[in-house]
């Protein structure tokens, strides 16, 4: 049996899936935008429907490519000498693992994580709060906080300023992108873990795979040099 039809059915939906991607990372700067401008609750929560939305379709595809291989995979494993009806057998793979979603699936994916974490620092680097918040925010003297903020901009490794800050998923602190690298690139040419550059962090294995850009701080830092 030749698979040459599904191996190309496979290669577009993965293309669908990036354009979902693409979709989802749109969606993500559109709300920075929102909060970073006048916070538009509402608009920001239309967006995270779009978020959920799209995390849905990303879920279905990922159904409907798993219940392809593994198709393909029973086939090619079994032999069977009669060409068996693929559409059906997929169906029925597909139809089983879509029995299983819950609306928690759809906060696990991990560009909307990513939204709401990047939503979260970017209220936290704009001061803006919910109406609900406005009770429980204390006073703090304007220039200490000013001072705290400025520090939070300043890169462990490089001790300047960053310019395109990435984070760390494991312990959420923030370094300058090419100066991790660097250290990474160096030390696994040593076959040797990196240890997190912030003091007082115990984190010791600090891999490419879990720096993530921190496009929040990067829009508090401008927003700060453009005052």
């Amino acid at each position: 049996i030749s698979f040459n039809s599904v191996d190309s059915s496979l290669s577009s939906l993965k293309n669908c899936q990036s354009y979902i991607n693409t979709g989802m990372d749109i969606a993500t700067h559109v709300a920075l935008d929102l909060v970073e401008s006048f916070n538009d609750v509402e608009d920001v929560n239309s967006v995270e429907n779009v978020m959920l939305e799209y995390a849905a379709m990303d879920r279905e595809l990922n159904h409907y490519m798993t219940a392809i291989e593994e198709t393909v995979n029973q086939i090619k494993r079994e032999k069977p000498e009669n060409i068996p009806d693929l559409k059906y057998l997929v169906n029925e793979k597909f139809t089983a693992l879509e029995s299983k979603n819950t609306d928690s699936d759809l906060q696990k994916n991990e560009k909307y994580m990513y939204f709401k974490d990047q939503l979260k620092e970017m209220r936290k680097q704009f001061c803006h709060q919910s109406d609900n918040d406005n009770d429980a925010i204390e006073q703090i003297d304007e220039d200490i906080a000013v001072t705290q903020s400025q520090m939070n901009f300043i890169c462990p490794i490089t001790q300047v300023e960053m310019k395109r800050p990435v984070r760390n998923k494991v312990c959420g602190h923030t370094y300058e992108e090419d100066a991790i690298l660097k250290i990474i690139q160096a030390r696994k040419q040593q076959k040797k873990k990196v240890r997190c550059p912030k003091i007082g962090c115990s984190h010791a294995d600090v891999k490419e795979s879990d720096l993530v850009p921190d496009e929040a701080l990067k829009r508090a830092i401008d927003s700060q040099n453009k005052q």
